[in-house]
């Protein structure tokens, strides 16, 4: 379930990777929850950044938002509770139609805030669509300067 633009603010909610990126851009607080968290899954996910980047000027970048994250947040793990829940969340791509292996990491973030019943906070609300139970937060991009 996606949510409307402004329906109450939640307590806490779980930022995606896209939006954990953008995060120092973001100047209204009111668009993100309480207490921002994220998963050990966006973690991992940001780490690749660097050491993929095709410049020394994009790795420096992506680097910097893996160091920041890190310091920002203690991740929430992928835990067994979050294996559990991410059966479900497969069950429900497949039933949509989508590769649940094309959606691997989104999967687990989507799994771990469903194990805690958080919703998550994203950039790209498709990427977490049609998933059973899961309230998905959208998170405008902040415009290009």
């Amino acid at each position: 379930m996606t949510v409307e633009p402004g329906a109450p603010r939640h307590l806490r909610g779980v930022l995606d990777t896209s939006t954990v990126i953008i995060l120092s851009q973001i100047t209204d607080p009111a668009v993100l929850p309480a207490e921002p968290l994220i998963t050990a899954v966006t973690l991992a996910e940001l780490t690749v950044g660097p050491l993929v980047a095709a410049t020394d000027e994009e790795r420096a970048a992506r680097q910097a938002h893996v160091q920041q994250a890190e310091a920002d947040f203690d991740p929430l793990p992928f835990d067994a509770a979050a294996a559990r829940a991410f059966g479900r969340v497969v069950a429900s791509l497949r039933r949509a139609g989508r590769k649940p292996a094309a959606r691997a990491y989104d999967a687990m973030i989507a799994a771990t805030a469903l194990s805690r019943q958080l919703p998550v906070y994203t950039c790209n609300p498709d990427d977490f669509a049609k998933l059973d139970d899961l309230i998905v937060v959208p998170v405008a991009l902040p415009p290009s300067t």
